[in-house]
């Protein structure tokens, strides 16, 4: 493993650690029950999930390319939102997860 490797494991930790921090003191659950939790950044563009998989906390991160992540208006800071695996699935496609219907999609790669 290269330096570059072992700083980006650092802060990809640190990141993962950081959002376990906040499940359990902001959202008083338990970041460590396997239920994944999915914050998105603050140009909506960014989504990170982190979750406990039995062996360690993983840290799951997406950038969109075109578009934003769409996020529920209703959700009061704080607060959590219970997701299907379908609507997680359309929440990471970039999909309004609420009426699915696709918006964007590559010409080619490249």
């Amino acid at each position: 493993m290269g330096i570059n490797e072992g700083v980006e494991s650092l802060v990809a930790f640190a990141v993962a650690l950081g959002l376990a921090v906040l499940v359990q003191e902001v959202l008083h659950q338990d970041p460590f029950t396997g239920h994944l939790f999915v914050f998105r950044g603050r140009n909506a563009s960014l989504i990170k999930i982190v979750f406990w998989d039995s062996t360690g906390l993983c840290l799951f991160t997406k950038r969109l390319e075109h578009g934003v992540f769409v996020w529920p208006a209703n959700i009061e800071s704080g607060r959590t939102l219970s997701l299907t695996s379908e609507q997680l699935s359309h929440l990471l496609e970039g999909i309004e997860w609420r009426a699915p219907e696709q918006r964007w999609r590559p010409a080619a790669a490249g």
